[in-house]
């Protein structure tokens, strides 16, 4: 891999795949076990309160995003908890099919292939490892990512991840969820970037939601991201002499 020393770390979920299809998979997933017109039921109250708020943090509610939120509501429903876990699986396999569909954000393969230039770009994503590079590659991403991280189970997680990539320069960690994407490399000195419609939201006020960049459309981002790539920087840059031991 050519050195580059800075990195872009990307989420999935809500950042790179955008769209409530995959919620609305497993929602579907989870109401299996219940009566056809209280799974109807249920399946329609999470398609109307994701209309409402796309990224699943409805009012009322402790939801950080829409799985959560499914989780939240399937309470509700008779759904039992136990369950999830197996409807979540099974409903990943149908990613990015007419059964969960997804799209990318406007321009991302253009940007993507010019920020490679100067970045390593990279996805973590809590998600397992069930149809993300079909998903990638329907997305049109295919080949743009120099790493790929399932099941990384932030935010905790997200501590592997950046001990990989921060030693090699500066980090910019891009996502839709804060305390999950954002917080951990927040801590840690990185750069970060809020997206979606979470940045439009007013935040509960226990949380120090502090972006460095934030809009609702990735895209928006694109010039400020490519401007903090190019400062300071050359496309492929010679290797340090240092070892990562002796940074």
């Amino acid at each position: 891999m050519p050195y580059r020393d800075k990195t872009l770390l990307f989420d999935f979920d809500g950042t790179l795949s955008l769209g409530v299809g995959p919620v609305v998979a497993y929602a579907r997933a989870a109401a299996q076990q219940l009566p056809a017109d209280e799974a109807d039921a249920f399946v329609e109250a999470v398609i109307a309160t994701l209309d409402e708020h796309p990224s699943g943090q409805a009012p009322g509610t402790s939801a950080i995003d829409g799985y959560d939120l499914v989780r939240l509501m399937s309470a509700d429903h008779g759904i039992r908890p136990e369950t999830l876990g197996e409807a979540y699986l099974a409903s990943r396999e149908h990613l990015g099919s007419t059964l969960a569909p997804v799209v990318a954000p406007d321009g991302l393969v253009g940007f993507l292939s010019e920020a490679r230039q100067y970045a390593n770009v990279v996805v973590a994503t809590n998600a397992p490892d069930i149809r993300i590079d079909a998903a990638l590659e329907m997305l049109g991403l295919a080949g743009l990512f120099d790493a790929t991280y399932t099941s990384v189970g932030k935010p905790n997680g997200m501590t592997a991840v950046l001990d990989e990539w921060l030693p090699r320069g500066q980090v910019l960690s891009i996502g839709d969820v804060w305390v999950n994407d954002l917080a951990p490399a927040h801590a840690r000195g990185a750069l970060t970037a809020l997206v979606g419609s979470t940045s439009d939201e007013t935040p509960d006020e226990t949380q120090d939601v502090t972006p460095t960049f934030t809009a609702h459309h990735l895209h928006d981002l694109y010039p400020a991201i490519t401007e903090w790539l190019r400062a300071s920087s050359s496309p492929f840059s010679p290797a340090p002499l240092t070892t990562p031991s002796e940074r």
